[in-house]
């Protein structure tokens, strides 16, 4: 995970029918992202959100732990 990621953990993903999940945007808290959503909610009433804290790491931190 680069630098800027691991800044903004929290992302929201946009479910799209019959493709993969976009990740549509990142943020530092999650109330930045409630918020976004429900901006984005209005401007797309159709869209489908999803916000989650990403927590994944890359493999060469994750062995460099152990």
């Amino acid at each position: 995970m680069s630098y800027s990621p691991s800044l903004h953990p929290w992302v929201m993903i946009r479910l799209l029918r019959g493709r993969p999940p976009l990740v549509f945007a990142r943020f530092c808290s999650p109330s930045d992202a409630r918020n976004y959503s429900q901006a984005m909610k209005h401007l797309m009433p159709d869209g489908k959100f999803l916000i989650f804290l990403d927590i994944s790491l890359p493999m060469e931190e994750e062995e460099s732990e152990s």
